[in-house]
């Protein structure tokens, strides 16, 4: 599975950028079952990624937010030094142990599983994988990865490594790549920079783009490795991003409708699944949700999906046809309340026939208003039609409602 940190869904030469360029991702589009309009549940990473991993959505696994809730009286400085800090992470750890994560699901049908890259949940165990990079509260350092982080932006062979083990063992495997890429801080070698520092409109930019080539660069790396250890048609490749990035033009800082918003500059992603002569390559245009991944991979893996899982299985032609809607939340960086984590809802939204809602939590985003988009038309959702849409909004609304009304306070 190659999770991408913080990449829009436009910025990829297989979904038509003509300024950056990812010649291996490409391929890999090429030969996967390619859904053009996947959707993360929420647009901020540390949640995001735990949907990923459950299959389940936010408000359903209790990581809505990146960190715990540090009293005022704590120095920004001491933040994530402090005690109260340690004790809000291992809390959010736990609802991960509870949570029935796929490298521990994958477990108990005898596969290792290894962890690298970003990683919120203290020690890779958490997780359910057996072998992994980070080691969280129980080495006393770290907060969305440590060590796992020089995974893509200074090596890949703890991941070689693992696989060759994995190989002597003859033992099946699940690997975790997401790199803290093309994440800032973007400090991409030269040798990417170099052809976008006279064509971007500022150095940010310029910065951004040679990032999401040297993270294209490890992914055909991993790719390639593959195919040399005779692995390749034996293998699932997945691809999603966490969540979305619109690189400001000012600032190494993320531009507004990005991260963190409900919009799909933070929340769209294509997602990929390939795995040669078993799964035809095609693009599908219907709207899919990365909590789907969870029961796909464990079909695709030949072992039981929980009962209680809410996503489809992407293989499933009908099941997708018949999908209705995706839904999604979107929480306060901070958990405001570890009791209630949902607590911290911004935004519900929904995705529908090409349209797009966008519900404002009236407490948290108190006069704020609804919005409606043509997504299929206005994919930047610049024209908000609530005013003329009035009809629609409401039967959407109604739809939301009934995947999840919101919190109860």
């Amino acid at each position: 599975m190659i999770v991408s940190d913080d990449q829009a869904w436009t910025d990829y030469g297989f979904m038509g950028s003509r300024e950056i360029r990812t010649p291996h991702l490409d391929r890999l589009a090429s030969e996967s079952r390619w859904f053009t309009r996947g959707y993360v549940p929420s647009s901020l990473c540390c949640p995001s990624l735990a949907s990923i991993l459950t299959g389940r959505f936010p408000h359903q696994h209790g990581i809505t937010g990146n960190d715990p809730p540090i009293p005022p009286a704590v120095p920004a400085a001491q933040k994530y030094q402090s005690e109260s800090y340690r004790l809000g992470r291992a809390r959010m750890n736990e609802r991960m142990d509870r949570s029935p994560a796929l490298p521990r699901i994958l477990a108990g049908a005898g596969y290792r599983s290894f962890q690298s890259g970003k990683w919120w949940q203290g020690h890779f165990s958490h997780g359910g994988f057996t072998h992994g990079m980070t080691r969280g509260e129980m080495a006393g350092v770290g907060r969305h990865g440590d060590e796992g982080l020089k995974i893509g932006r200074e090596t890949l062979q703890p991941i070689r490594d693992f696989l060759d083990e994995a190989q002597r063992d003859r033992k099946p495997w699940f690997v975790w790549y997401a790199p803290m890429m093309p994440h800032d801080p973007h400090t991409p070698p030269e040798r990417f920079l170099a052809r976008h520092r006279t064509n971007a409109p500022s150095i940010h930019i310029a910065r951004y783009r040679a990032m999401v080539e040297w993270f294209d660069e490890t992914c055909g790396d991993l790719l390639s490795d593959l195919e040399r250890r005779g692995q390749s048609t034996n293998t699932v490749v997945v691809y999603v991003t966490d969540n979305g990035w619109i690189q400001s033009p000012d600032h190494p800082r993320y531009a507004p409708k990005s991260k963190q918003s409900p919009y799909d500059g933070g929340l769209r992603t294509p997602i990929l699944i390939r795995w040669p002569g078993r799964i035809a390559p095609m693009a599908i245009e219907r709207p899919v949700s990365s909590v789907d991944l969870f029961p796909t991979l464990l079909k695709l893996a030949g072992v039981k999906v929980p009962r209680d899982t809410p996503g489809i299985d992407l293989m499933n032609d009908r099941a997708v046809r018949a999908r209705d809607a995706v839904f999604g939340a979107c929480f306060a960086h901070d958990i405001p309340d570890l009791d209630h984590p949902e607590r911290g809802l911004r935004w519900r939204w929904m995705v529908r026939d090409g349209w797009k809602l966008i519900v404002p939590d009236p407490v948290n985003e108190a006069g704020a208003q609804m919005e409606i988009y043509r997504v299929v038309d206005d994919p930047h959702e610049t024209s908000n039609l609530a005013g003329t849409e009035s009809r629609r909004v409401r039967q959407m609304a109604r739809s939301l409602n009934r995947w999840w009304p919101g919190p109860k306070r």
